[in-house]
């Protein structure tokens, strides 16, 4: 019976996983859907960070309930947090029926106004539709289910007056409904097959070219509170915070989200009633003019690694579709985009264990299914095959998956800096083009034209890893040599040595001198890790040289980072091949 009870507990906690990485691999989507209750784009987000305690469902079930707790971000991450914490106190297939109606019920409570058409619908119909746990036995009754989820989350755009202006269906609805299609395949052992979006949901994906968002003000605050009060009594006064209040509690600790124009007011509030720990805010006005700028789709969409040096903002700005490694940090482990630089480095400092890892082969293969069924042609600017195993799993996928040879994938031997300029310039490329054969052909010119130098302040970090001998980590840092590496097709390459950051300049202005003219418009790319500073006064040196380039500021890939460390800083760049 033991053997038994471990062998369901581990399969549930497989599909609990499967679910999360389902979702994941779909979280852009849910972004640019994401209309209600505001159009600001982040349930995809939201759903990224609320449920990744999800990802480690081994550990003691009380201590995910609470990282649950803590974690949850936004409208959708809070509800559905009330959600899971319940679902995972499943024992057995046999109760799992009951802890998806106390879930149901807990994320009702959590908000003072419960809406129809919205996640709220999707609970409801789970419920509905597990009356016991014979339907988790049988695939066809699991495929039933799954059918009439599918119903559900499409008539939520009738049920909301948003909803039904964009022509969307409600985003936190539709990642549920991908959670439990990851969570439900595994739990059948696959015999549950995953459903073609745009098929399922037809048009109901794209938002209306007649939608105009509304945009707002104010901020989108998620904050927790510790404070022995009279709990009806708080209960009631923080539902008052301000728009879109969510309350989860658990012993004294409450979860609050909400909306408000005045967050110093909110905050003091709160004080009054206990002690405020974490506090993470979205500026709304922010958030929503960017959800509504639009741009034309390209003739041929790109894709690439957030190794490349790339925000999740970024991407969004320039239509690529962009796929996550991860890092752990402590306990918290995310998709790199969605650490902060300061994070990591802080983490680094104070001597945190970090490390980094790719996502999982489902996760990449759902990634990929989910891209390729919103557009007619990819082109997939993959991370170099020295660097991770990207380039032979996309390969492996495309084979079985890709009969009609709509996704291109290029190994382009880079990472980090190198392949963020290559990626920014065939985006740019991708944007102007009238067909998608002239972006490929420039993405294999300039793949052979980029150029990356990466300097390095300490090698501890790299000594850490396993990239380089303690003993000479230690000598290398004693006598203040700081090598400058090249990120190359076969691996990074040391290409010189520096004793100080005059020295590192004078090489990235050399290099820069070897390779560009100074009238052409040129595109730089420099990377900070924890010295923003420092690379700012380099862009100034830079500009001075080459006054018609482009230059881009921006934070090192973070997995890069956690190898390298703080203080490590990159110069990349690509000549303007129209000038060649």
């Amino acid at each position: 019976m033991d053997s038994q009870l471990h062998a369901m507990r581990e399969d549930f906690r497989q599909a609990i996983i499967a679910g999360v990485e389902r979702l994941t691999a779909c979280a852009d989507l849910l972004d640019r859907i994401n209309v209600f209750p505001i159009a600001d784009g982040d349930t995809g987000r939201n759903f990224v960070i609320s449920l990744s305690p999800l990802r480690r469902p081994e550990r003691d079930r009380k201590i995910v309930a609470r990282d649950l707790l803590l974690s949850a971000r936004g409208n959708s991450g809070n509800i559905a947090s009330a959600f899971f914490q319940c679902f995972i106190q499943s024992d057995s297939l046999e109760d799992l029926p009951d802890t998806v109606r106390l879930g149901r019920d807990r994320s009702r409570k959590a908000i003072p106004e419960p809406q129809e058409g919205t996640m709220l619908s999707f609970f409801d119909a789970l419920a509905a539709g597990l009356p016991d746990a014979g339907v988790l036995s049988d695939p066809e009754r699991i495929a039933e289910l799954l059918t009439q989820l599918e119903t559900v989350v499409r008539n939520t755009t009738d049920q909301q007056q948003k909803l039904r202006k964009a022509g969307v269906v409600d985003a936190g609805a539709l990642g549920l409904f991908l959670y439990f299609e990851g969570f439900f395949h595994l739990l059948a052992g696959g015999r549950v097959p995953f459903r073609l979006l745009p098929e399922a949901f037809r048009d109901r994906l794209q938002i209306s070219p007649s939608y105009g968002g509304d945009r707002e003000t104010g901020y989108c605050v998620d904050t927790v509170l510790q404070g022995e009060a009279d709990a009806a009594e708080t209960g009631q006064m923080l539902t008052t915070l301000g728009e879109s209040v969510i309350v989860t509690r658990t012993d004294a600790c409450y979860k609050i989200h909400f909306h408000t124009q005045d967050r110093e007011d909110a905050r003091r509030k709160l004080v009054r009633l206990g002690k405020v720990i974490g506090w993470a805010e979205d500026d709304l006005h922010q958030q929503t003019s960017a959800f509504a700028r639009t741009s034309r789709e390209p003739a041929i969409h790109i894709m690439t690694d957030a190794a490349a040096s790339l925000s999740r903002q970024d991407a969004k700005d320039l239509g690529i579709s962009l796929l996550d490694s991860y890092i752990t940090i402590g306990d918290r482990c995310l998709p790199e985009t969605y650490f902060s630089p300061e994070e990591l480095y802080n983490a680094m400092r104070s001597g945190q264990r970090v490390t980094t890892a790719q996502a999982s082969v489902f996760e990449r293969h759902q990634f990929y299914a989910s891209v390729m069924s919103r557009y007619a042609q990819v082109l997939y600017l993959c991370v170099g095959s020295a660097f991770t195993g990207n380039y032979p799993v996309v390969m492996d996928w495309k084979r079985q998956h890709d009969p009609e040879d709509r996704l291109v994938v290029l190994d382009t031997g880079a990472a980090s800096g190198r392949l963020g300029v290559l990626a920014r310039a065939v985006a740019a490329c991708a944007s102007e083009a009238d067909e998608a054969g002239r972006v490929i052909a420039y993405a294999r010119q300039a793949l052979t034209r980029c150029e990356e130098y990466v300097f390095l302040d300490r090698l501890e970090y790299l000594a850490a890893g396993g990239r380089l001998s303690k003993t000479g980590a230690f000598f290398g840092d004693m006598l203040h040599m700081k090598p400058i590496v090249s990120p190359m097709a076969e691996g990074v390459r040391k290409v010189g040595i520096a004793r100080n950051r005059k020295d590192q300049l004078r090489f990235a202005l050399d290099a820069l001198d070897c390779s560009l003219k100074q009238d052409n418009n040129a595109l730089i790319l420099l990377e900070y890790s924890d010295n923003r500073p420092w690379v700012d006064e380099v862009g100034l040196e830079v500009a001075k040289r080459y006054p018609e380039a482009r230059i881009v500021v921006h934070s090192l890939s973070l997995t890069s980072g956690a190898h390298m460390g703080p203080g490590t800083w990159a110069l990349a760049f690509l000549p303007d091949l129209r000038m060649q």
